[in-house]
C-alpha cells in the first residue's frame, strides 16, 4: 500500500483544465484573494497571467513573492486565506487558487526556469538557526539583497517540518528538495547536523555574524498524563516522521486509534488508511464545528474511510483500552486499539537559545532588545501555517536588512 501513500492524492491540472479553472476568475479590480494571502503571493496577478497563457509571467509572480511557491501550492489552507473572500463564491465556488499555483510551479520546474538571482555581495553575514519554511524564505530574501547566509540545521537535510511532518501524499519530499536546491543555488550555505544551542552557542553566532535569525519550530511532541505509561501510545509527529523517512515502508497493525482534532491528527489518520490499516478511529474532544484541522485535511481523512468521533475526551487508560467521556452529554465509550497515536500538540525548546518563551512564542517581535538577534517561524507570533511562516520569514529578512543599514 506504500504506492498509495507516496502518490499525491490531489490530481494536477492539465493545460486544458487549468485554463478552464482560471477562466472562472472574475478578474476583480480590488482582488480580495490577493489581499488575503499572508505571503503576498498575489493570486490575482498570476491567475490573470494564466488567463492570457503567460505561464512564464505567472511563474515569475509566484516565485518573486514566495520562494516556497511549490510547497504553499500544496499545503496552504487556502479556504482560510485567499479563497475565503473569493468573489466567485457568491456564484458557485471559489477559484482553486492552490491548484492553479501548483500548475504554475510545476511548469516553472519542467521549463528549467531560474527566476531568483543572488544580489551583489555587501560584505555582511547572517546566521539562520533552523531550515523550516520561515528560515528558507528569509534566507532567499537576504541572499537576493547580497548577504552571505549560513543555515544551521540539526538534522542531515533541510526543510524542517516540511520534510518530517507533512505526509508524502500531500507534500512529496521531491518538492521540498527542489525548493531547497533553488535557495542553495542563490548561495545559501547549509551546515547540517549542527544544532544551535547544543553544538554551537547563540553567543558565538552573535559574535561571528552581523545578525542572527532564530527560526526553530515547535516540534517536540506533547503527551497526556494518562498515557505516560502506555506502551501502545506514540506521538503523531514521531509516527509521521518515521513513515515519511521510510517512504511508507513501515509495519502498522489493523486497529489504530488516533486522539486529537488538528492537522497532525488528520494526517496521521489518513496516512494509516493509505498504508492499508483496516480500522482507523479518530476521537477528538473538539466538536466538528470547532475542528482545528483544515477543511481539506478533514475531507481527505473522511474520503479515506477514517471513523471520526467528536466531542469526547479521554478519561482513563487500561493497557490498550481507552475510555472517553463526552464533554457535554452523558455518554461514555471505550475503544481498544493495537496502536494509539497522540496528536495533542507540540512545544518548542527555544528557551535553550536564551529566548523567553510564553505559550510557545517569544515575548518580543523583531530584534531582541536592540541586539542582533531576530526571530521567525512558529515561535514568532501569528498563525502556525506554512504560508504564514513564509510571511514571517519575509518580515524577519526586512527587519534584518533595515537593522544592518538596508532600505
Amino acid at each position: 500500500m506504500t504506492q498509495k501513500y507516496n502518490k499525491e492524492l490531489k490530481p494536477a491540472y492539465t493545460m486544458l483544465t487549468v485554463m478552464e479553472e482560471a477562466g472562472r476568475c472574475l478578474l476583480c479590480h480590488d482582488a480580495p484573494c490577493t489581499k488575503s494571502c499572508p505571503a503576498g503571493t498575489d493570486p490575482a496577478r498570476f491567475i490573470r497571467s494564466v488567463r492570457f497563457r503567460n505561464f512564464k509571467g505567472a511563474a515569475e509572480t509566484v516565485r518573486v513573492n514566495n520562494a516556497l511557491g511549490a510547497v504553499c501550492a500544496r499545503v496552504c489552507p487556502t479556504e482560510r486565506y485567499c479563497q475565503e473572500g473569493c468573489s466567485r463564491s457568491g456564484i458557485d465556488k471559489p477559484i482553486d487558487i492552490g491548484g492553479i499555483q501548483r500548475f504554475i510551479t510545476d511548469f516553472e520546474e519542467k521549463s528549467g526556469m531560474v527566476i531568483l538571482e543572488k544580489g551583489e555581495a555587501n560584505g555582511k553575514k547572517v546566521a539562520v538557526a533552523g531550515s523550516g519554511p520561515a528560515a528558507l524564505q528569509a534566507a532567499a530574501e537576504l541572499l537576493q539583497k547580497g548577504y552571505a547566509v549560513d543555515i544551521y540545521e540539526k538534522s542531515d537535510k533541510a526543510g524542517g517540518f516540511l520534510r518530517t511532518g507533512i505526509p508524502e501524499y500531500r507534500l512529496p519530499n521531491r518538492i521540498v528538495d527542489v525548493e531547497v536546491e533553488r535557495i542553495a543555488a542563490l548561495g545559501a550555505n547549509f551546515i547540517y547536523n549542527t544544532e544551535v544551542g547544543e553544538d554551537i552557542a547563540v553567543e558565538k553566532l552573535k559574535a561571528d555574524y552581523d545578525a542572527v535569525l532564530i527560526a526553530v519550530g515547535i516540534s517536540e511532541p506533547m503527551t497526556l498524563e494518562l498515557f505516560k505509561d502506555c506502551e501502545a501510545a506514540i506521538p503523531a509527529v514521531t509516527f509521521l516522521n518515521e513513515v515519511k523517512s521510510k517512504a511508507g515502508a513501515v509495519e502498522v497493525p489493523d486497529n489504530v486509534l488516533v486522539i486529537g482534532g488538528g492537522d497532525s491528527a488528520m494526517d496521521a489518520a489518513a496516512t494509516l488508511k493509505l498504508l492499508g490499516v483496516k480500522n482507523v478511529t479518530n476521537v477528538t474532544r473538539k466538536e466538528l464545528a470547532d475542528f482545528r484541522a483544515s477543511k481539506e485535511e478533514l475531507e481527505i481523512a473522511r474520503a479515506q474511510g477514517v471513523t471520526i468521533i467528536d466531542g469526547y475526551a479521554p478519561t482513563a487508560v487500561d493497557g490498550k483500552t481507552v475510555t472517553f467521556k463526552h464533554r457535554r452529554i452523558n455518554s461514555e465509550i471505550r475503544i481498544e486499539a493495537d496502536m494509539i497515536i497522540l496528536a495533542v500538540g507540540q512545544y518548542t525548546t527555544a528557551h535553550k537559545l536564551g529566548l523567553n518563551i510564553v505559550k510557545n512564542e517569544v515575548d518580543f517581535a523583531g530584534s531582541k532588545a536592540g541586539e542582533n538577534v531576530f526571530v521567525a517561524g512558529d515561535i514568532a507570533q501569528g498563525d502556525k501555517t506554512v504560508v504564514y511562516a513564509v510571511r514571517k520569514g519575509k518580515e524577519a529578512a526586512a527587519a534584518i536588512d533595515m537593522y544592518l543599514g538596508g532600505k
